[in-house]
Parts: structure tokens; C-alpha cells; sequence
């Protein structure tokens, strides 16, 4: 399956990661607040790709 949206989630991955580590090492930053915000992002990415998932079903059963 050649899915398109690949290439995007990584590049979307990249610059989060990126300030994931920054907040990581960051010693002001509550460890508790880091772990909340990787959690919320791992929801929204989840909910985010179910919702593409089944568009993209809907999309391949209303095809033909």
C-alpha cells in the first residue's frame, strides 16, 4: 500500500521531536508537563490517523 501521507507524518515528526527534546532537557520544564504534552500528541496523532484511515476507506467503497 503506497500510502502519500507518509512522507508528511515524518515531516511533521521532525520539527516536533525536535522541540520535544529541547522541552526534555530543558531544566525549568516540569517532567510531569513533558510527559502530558507527549501524551496529548500521541492522541491527536492517533485520533488524526484513524480519521484518515477511514477517509480513505470511504473514499475506496464510494470508488466502485
Amino acid at each position: 500500500m503506497n500510502n502519500p501521507l507518509i512522507p508528511l507524518l515524518a515531516l511533521l515528526l521532525l520539527p516536533i521531536g525536535a522541540i520535544g527534546l529541547v522541552l526534555y532537557t530543558d531544566a525549568g520544564i516540569e517532567p510531569a508537563l513533558f510527559y502530558a504534552t507527549v501524551k496529548t500528541f500521541v492522541v491527536l496523532f492517533v485520533v488524526a490517523g484513524g480519521l484518515c484511515f477511514a477517509a480513505s476507506r470511504l473514499a475506496a467503497r464510494t470508488e466502485g
